[in-house]
């Protein structure tokens, strides 16, 4: 087996496991990428002061993040279709959180439901939400969440409407994957994902089959869900969400001062700066460029996570130095996933935790909680 060492690792071999639509799905940007790219490189740039003198034999990296006692500063993010990575995707990710001590976070868009992945885990797990045209749906969703036990709902703003990802319309993305003679070569070559897929029933939206009218075959599916995400969401329906769920409530896709102020008024109780991977907006700043203005903003009113490009555990450090509270992975641990399952998700989070540790011990720290931006090297302070 191929030696893990770092997420790049496991990106190249999910490449080589996962379906091409699938893959693409998942390390895919909009439009030109750029924002996809930026997340990346801006993280990148950011350099540490490197500390020496001090006593770093001991540290410590669990904290809380909205409520909950956490094993490190990370959350796995809201990935669709992650059963279509691997069978049973979102199962084997929240196991794999479950066993480390970090939250895991089923997307609306998921293939095992909610109660698919309640009925296999011990502990809450979060639900992310879409707001849909069909809000009678809407609150049946929060009420499956609630009755699952979900610690907390996040809420996604930043897709009303869906950003032009050239790669999957190339790759005529659907699911369960079309049998075109291309699909068909593609899916031949990789025997180890078929034979998994056939071992399951799960190939389709579980939060959606078998609970919408008139949505009986895949057909129908596709057609309804591509008909409901919703342009005409307000923050009023930001207010209706808080009346019907009383629990942790956070707000993910926040990208400017303004709408970080507007969520802690509606009542969040955290929100995500995020730019959805670079996968909407192409030509938004990267999610580092903004973060520390957020930040400021906000003060200590409400808790701020943050997400984009995050491929390290420097990069969970440089999110922290910049006063996130918590970062949600995303494609690293789906890389993790599609080469791997549980396997993989695993090694994902021990690679973080890993870099994390080492990093903050470089800097002199040894406690995430007292990490600050003083941990980065800024030249023009010098």
């Amino acid at each position: 087996m191929t030696h893990i060492a770092r997420i790049e690792d496991l990106r190249l071999l999910a490449r080589r496991r996962v379906p091409k639509m699938f893959y693409d799905y998942a390390d895919g940007g909009s439009w030109s990428e750029s924002t996809y790219r930026a997340n990346q490189s801006a993280l990148e740039k950011i350099r540490f002061r490197q500390r020496v003198g001090v006593n770093i034999e001991t540290r410590k990296l669990a904290t809380e993040m909205v409520g909950h006692k956490v094993a490190m500063p990370v959350a796995l993010a809201p990935i669709g279709m992650c059963g279509m990575q691997h069978a049973d995707g979102e199962i084997l990710a929240a196991r794999a959180a479950e066993a480390f001590g970090v939250p895991f976070c089923l997307s609306t868009m998921s293939i095992c439901s909610i109660e698919d992945v309640a009925a296999s885990t011990t502990k809450p797990f979060w639900f992310q939400l879409y707001v849909m045209r069909d809000r009678q749906f809407v609150a049946r969703l929060i009420d499956r969440a609630r009755s699952a036990h979900c610690s907390a709902l996040v809420v996604t703003l930043d897709l009303q409407i869906i950003g032009d990802r050239h790669k999957d319309a190339r790759n005529g993305l659907s699911t369960p994957p079309k049998m075109t003679p291309r699909t068909v070569c593609d899916l031949l070559i990789r025997p180890r994902w078929c034979l998994s897929m056939l071992k399951t029933s799960r190939r389709r939206f579980g939060n959606i089959a078998g609970h919408v009218a008139g949505v009986s075959d895949m057909r129908s599916l596709s057609a309804w869900t591509n008909s409901q995400f919703d342009p005409t969401m307000t923050w009023e329906d930001l207010v209706w969400i808080r009346k019907l769920w009383s629990g942790p409530l956070i707000l993910k896709g926040v990208m400017d001062q303004e709408d970080a102020r507007r969520a802690m008024e509606v009542g969040a109780d955290a929100i995500v700066v995020s730019n959805h991977g670079g996968r909407q907006l192409d030509g938004a700043p990267a999610t580092i460029e903004v973060l520390p203005s957020i930040v400021e903003a906000v003060g200590d009113r409400i808790e701020v996570l943050f997400d984009g490009g995050v491929r390290t555990g420097q990069d969970v450090l440089r999110a922290v130095a910049f006063g996130a509270r918590g970062v949600l992975l995303g494609r690293a641990y789906v890389y993790g996933l599609g080469a791997m399952g549980e396997v993989g998700v695993s090694q994902c989070l021990r690679i973080i935790e890993q870099e994390l540790s080492l990093t903050m011990g470089f800097c002199g720290q040894t406690d995430i909680e007292s990490v600050g931006r003083d941990i980065l090297f800024e030249a023009e302070k010098l």
